[in-house]
């Protein structure tokens, strides 16, 4: 019988070098338990957690991504987006997919490669077809306080990819490398 989940589990592969300990605290808040691995590309690095459906998650993985936008060697324009667009993402697992409901949990992995980053959000909720949601620049939804996350998503990201999980709904957003900057 499967342990329910009471806190975050966080996984990390990394090359020969550690991860800065600025990463690791926006993600370990002491509860969280912590795994490391070697991959073979020095270039790349991976992260991996499972929160539950909190605003403090959508916190957690907002900050995660600044930090890891960083040490993938973006510029600070660029990762303000990065950290934008995950944070719309986090919101929407957690409000649209979850309903905040506290037996859903949500799940955000970071991965840096040679040319990418690469960020995954996965929710528990009914799933989602982008291809329903509204135009919020139309004119009958402009002055509308809300509904403008996928757009803003889309906009600060090279890549957009949805995935039916059958529950829940897999969002990835993939930023450039372009030329590939090298982490720090």
């Amino acid at each position: 019988m499967a342990k329910e989940l009471k806190e975050p589990i966080l996984t990390i592969g990394t090359s020969a070098s550690t991860l800065p300990s600025s990463l690791l605290s926006a993600v370990d808040d002491g509860h969280s338990k912590i795994a490391r691995t070697s991959l073979a590309d020095s270039t790349t690095s991976r992260v991996s957690f499972t929160l539950d459906s909190t605003l403090d998650s959508v916190n957690k993985i907002e900050q995660t991504a600044e930090q890891y936008a960083q040490r993938a060697g973006f510029d600070e324009e660029t990762i303000t987006h990065v950290a934008m667009a995950v944070r719309e993402a986090a919101v929407n697992a957690v409000l649209h997919g979850n309903a905040y409901d506290p037996n859903k949990h949500i799940t955000a992995s970071f991965e840096t490669t040679s040319d990418d980053l690469v960020i995954r959000i996965t929710d528990q909720g009914p799933g989602l077809d982008p291809s329903t949601l509204p135009d919020p620049l139309a004119p009958e939804n402009i002055l509308r306080g809300s509904g403008r996350g996928i757009f803003l998503i889309r906009a600060f990201m090279d890549e957009v990819h949805f995935r039916q999980l059958h529950p829940g709904t897999e969002l990835t957003l993939i930023k450039h490398r372009t030329p590939a900057q090298s982490g720090t």
